[in-house]
């Protein structure tokens, strides 16, 4: 995915964070950045019902972590 914010001062993660919440239905608070915060590869840990979140994140074209 791409964002438009810039990647200055946690901007551009913070809008990634943003995007990924709204896409899944969870507040931004049930993310994390684990790895990646000045790199072009995240990885990001969702807090939630893993069933439901692996079927919206499938559904979403996003590619499931280790």
């Amino acid at each position: 995915m791409r964002v438009s914010a810039v990647p200055d001062k946690g901007k551009a993660n913070a809008a990634v964070i943003m995007l990924i919440a709204a896409a899944l239905g969870v507040p931004k608070s049930a993310i994390a950045l684990v790895s990646g915060e000045s790199s072009r590869i995240k990885l990001l840990a969702v807090t939630g019902n893993a069933g439901e979140l692996a079927a919206l994140a499938a559904g979403l074209g996003l590619h499931r972590g280790r």
